[in-house]
């Protein structure tokens, strides 16, 4: 059936619906007409209608009273069938709108009191999608005269946001990526749009015939998107959702629903390339009109997931009005990066591909399509080449699209089998991460992780069988404490050579010392381990004493495997859930997820450097005399002697000046953060790699995401902390010494907290989410003694005795606390 023939049969049943057939006799139950039928409102005969259409039911034939037209009917004959204001004959010709026909419907309205007429063609154009597709076009020729007067907010809005062109809205950022000016000209006039709606959304009568519209209009639109390729023979059909996201009433509760759920579902249905070019348009908007689609989005979002209950057998990611509202969402998301501050240039290359024996495992296990997969692009940000990563300063901050009610109800490990097995069938929230919290997406991670890990160990299993060995599904490394580093160095430079043994599990053991790792001694390991990588006296990193950050020391004379070490500790981190204490500024992350530093991210790595180039940058005299700069800088290497360095062929003999500054301070920067550190960085890359070359990570996470996934968090809530801490061994929360307890953390200082939580739980950082994420168990330990207060950090429990005294307790926990080092860890 082709679309025509189908629009007609659903006009049919709604106008069935609503008016009947006319016969007195009728027996459809399916009909107004007939004597058992319960009488519909607009919104669900629309509805109706389209159910109906899809099942086929039965379709009466109109009794001859109420034939008022011929056989040969036109469309506007049979759209005012089902118009419910009379009919006005001076606007019975008014097939779509325009800002000077709108003007002269309102006149005529006002003076006769009587809005009907204006409420008929409203309802009629913004129904049905070719009226609608052809309204407030900019070649229009009447379409500036007589218009409404602008108020001053749109005089405003239209100055900044007026092109050389007839656009409507404000010209791409200079130097965007995306300066495809063809694919993104609309033939939309938005300010008259925007000017119309302005008046319009005053009368209660259009407000509603705007709603009953867009139900009656977006099953039509739904069912041209998926079936009829629309939009590949007329992008003009675009128009009816730059239009209709004009409305800025969208997200009130009349359209939240009905109108604007239907709306999203058919909006989801545009191809790729129409919501690329719907994402630079509206990312050339103002933020106020920005924010307002995006809140619109996330109220439908809200409004559906607090209105149903969802379960195992009824999963958010079923909800069709979710699923397509979030995928609008995800239009105004890129929108917003490309609004916004964005640097698509100054990419890192990519690495090559780590090979090793486990691809042939895996395909002997059938777990290749699986495991094996290349990173993920979301077609979208392939489409506007550019990428969340690319982003410096969005327009609207990126933890404004989080929603929480959604992140509370649904359940990450269906949804990441979702992302990795059925993804062709089933929607997966991960496809759009932005609206995750940390939190949620870090438990996506996880479930990775430990996906890998358990599949490595059938593959171990496998593999021994066939050689005849005794298999180990761990990750051992064993180690002396008082040469940790060395050890550890010729373990992981053994497993360098097979690097399928990085995705088992993580296991240490201290030579000499009792106890099984269940985390806690891991924890431990890396403990100790950083602390020899960053000490000063090795030299391989610089250390900052204003900022606490510490940097690759270029002149380094450490070999490269020391930072792979180094590297390959932080992808353990991540793929053992384990917190490092590492002092990193932002720059390194987001070298490891692929950019190159760039001047702004001397800012926390270098601030004394970058104060100085930008003070070069801003200086109003003559940069030439004054400053006396030429192309070539000088450094101190590992011994304090001085390093010269031309950043151009010849640069002692090129002077700074105003016309190249900017050429000095790039090159400088290029220097410092990338070139000088080339080697160093690579290889520390390398072993971050060779851990998270196959994960999410890249594609879940930011920068600084990744940051708190390693380092985890500083700020700590020991409230929160009391909150989740459960009790064993005869302990509660009302017990006496559990309220000295407390009473006692509480009474610490910052240094004495940490000290406490790296005992406790092998860190002194939180975990991503907070301490209320630790469930700490405060365990009995017996009655009142000498005894220290002991602690299994695997488990995050606290083994405390029932002492006599809160001033014994206070003496006893402190002095645990501070000489916990290799004591009392197990």
């Amino acid at each position: 059936m082709n679309r025509a023939a189908a629009k007609h049969l659903i006009e049919r049943y709604f106008r069935q619906l609503t008016e009947g057939c006319g016969n007195g006799a009728c027996t459809n139950e399916f009909c107004a007409s007939c004597g058992d039928f319960q009488p519909l409102d607009n919104n669900s005969a629309a509805a109706k209608a389209l159910e109906l259409f899809k099942i086929n039911a039965k379709l009466c034939n109109p009794h001859p009273s109420k034939r008022d037209c011929s056989a040969n009917d036109t469309d506007e004959c049979k759209m005012s069938d089902m118009d419910l204001c009379p009919t006005k004959e001076d606007f019975s010709d008014v097939h779509y709108l325009t800002e000077h026909t709108v003007c002269m419907l309102l006149s005529s309205c006002e003076e006769e009191g009587d809005y009907s007429a204006l409420v008929r063609v409203i309802g009629k154009v913004f129904s049905k999608a070719e009226s609608l597709m052809k309204s407030f076009r900019k070649d229009e020729p009447n379409a500036t005269e007589n218009s409404l007067k602008p108020t001053d907010v749109d005089k405003k809005e239209s100055q900044s946001e007026q092109t050389s062109e007839t656009m409507g809205a404000a010209a791409l950022p200079e130097g965007s990526p995306n300066e495809m000016l063809d694919s993104l000209e609309v033939t939309v006039d938005i300010e008259a749009v925007r000017r119309v709606y302005d008046r319009l959304l005053n009368i209660d009568q259009v407000e509603a015939a705007l709603v009953n519209a867009i139900i009656y209009l977006t099953p039509n639109m739904e069912l041209d998107l998926e079936y009829l390729d629309v939009y590949e023979t007329n992008p003009d059909y675009l128009n009816i959702f730059i239009i209709v996201m004009e409305n800025s009433n969208l997200h009130s509760p009349e359209y939240l629903e009905v109108a604007l759920p239907q709306f999203c579902k058919a909006m989801s249905k545009l191809p790729v390339a129409a919501l690329a070019r719907l994402s630079k348009l509206w990312s050339t908007y103002e933020l106020p009109h920005i924010r307002r689609m995006m809140e619109t989005f996330q109220q439908v979002i809200t409004f559906t997931v607090v209105s149903n209950e969802y379960d195992g057998d009824n999963l958010v990611n079923d909800d069709e009005t979710v699923v397509a509202a979030t995928q609008c969402l995800k239009v105004v998301f890129y929108a917003s990066i490309q609004g916004g501050d964005v640097d698509v240039e100054h990419n890192e290359e990519d690495e090559e591909d780590l090979d090793s024996d486990e691809l042939t495992l895996h395909e002997l296990l059938g777990e290749e399509p699986l495991y094996k997969k290349g990173p993920r692009v979301d077609p979208l940000e392939k489409e506007l080449c550019v990428r969340t990563l690319d982003s410096i300063t969005p327009l609207i901050p990126f933890e404004d699209f989080i929603n929480e009610s959604l992140n509370e109800v649904v359940e990450m490990d269906k949804d990441f089998t979702f992302f990795k097995v059925d993804a062709e069938t089933k929607f997966s929230f991960q496809t759009c991460p932005f609206i995750l919290s940390v939190i949620t997406r870090s438990q996506g991670l996880y479930y990775d992780n430990r996906i890998r890990m358990y599949s490595q160990r059938r593959l171990t299993a496998l593999y021994s069988l066939v050689h005849d060995q005794e298999p180990y599904p761990f990750l051992k490394i064993k180690v002396r404490r008082d040469h940790i580093m060395d050890d550890a160095l010729v373990r992981l430079e053994m497993i360098m050579e097979n690097p399928s043994e990085l995705k088992k599990q993580l296991v240490v053991e201290f030579e000499g010392e009792q106890g099984v790792d269940e985390g806690g001694v891991s924890k431990e390991f890396f403990q100790l381990v950083l602390e020899e990588i960053f000490n000063p006296d090795i030299g391989m990193f610089t250390y900052d004493d204003d900022t606490k950050l510490f940097w690759f020391n270029s002149s380094s004379l450490e070999n490269e495997a020391q930072y792979t070490l180094v590297g390959l500790v932080l992808g353990l981190a991540i793929y053992n859930n384990c917190i490092l204490d590492v002092h990193f500024p932002m720059v390194v992350y987001r070298k490891l997820m692929g950019k190159k530093g760039t001047d702004s991210d001397l800012s926390d790595s270098h601030p004394a450097l970058y104060q100085s180039l930008k003070n070069l940058l801003e200086y109003t005299g003559n940069v030439k005399e004054d400053m006396m700069l030429t192309f070539q800088i000088s450094h101190t290497d590992l011994f304090g002697n001085p390093v010269l360095h031309d950043l151009k062929e010849q640069g002692e003999q090129i002077p700074v000046t105003e016309e190249n500054r900017q050429e000095f301070v790039d090159l400088y920067a290029e220097y410092i953060l990338n070139k000088s550190v080339e080697v160093q960085f690579k290889a520390f890359k390398k072993g971050f790699l060779m851990v998270t070359k196959e994960s999410p990570l890249k594609y879940l996470f930011r920068p600084e995401e990744v940051e708190l996934l390693i380092c985890g968090s500083r700020k700590l809530d020991f409230e929160a902390l009391e909150k989740t801490t459960e009790y064993d061994g005869g302990y509660s929360k009302d017990s006496q010494i559990i309220k000295d307890f407390w009473e006692t953390i509480h009474s610490f200082g910052e240094e004495q907290k940490r000290l406490f939580l790296q005992f406790t739980t092998g860190t002194d950082r939180a975990p991503v989410g907070g301490l209320a994420k630790l469930k700490m168990i405060i365990a009995k330990n017996g009655s009142d003694t000498d005894r220290l207060p002991t602690s299994h950090t695997c488990f995050n429990a606290l083994l405390l005795p029932e002492y006599s005294s809160k001033e014994k307790l206070r003496e006893r926990l402190l002095k645990a606390i501070t000489y916990a080092k290799g004591f009392g860890m197990l």
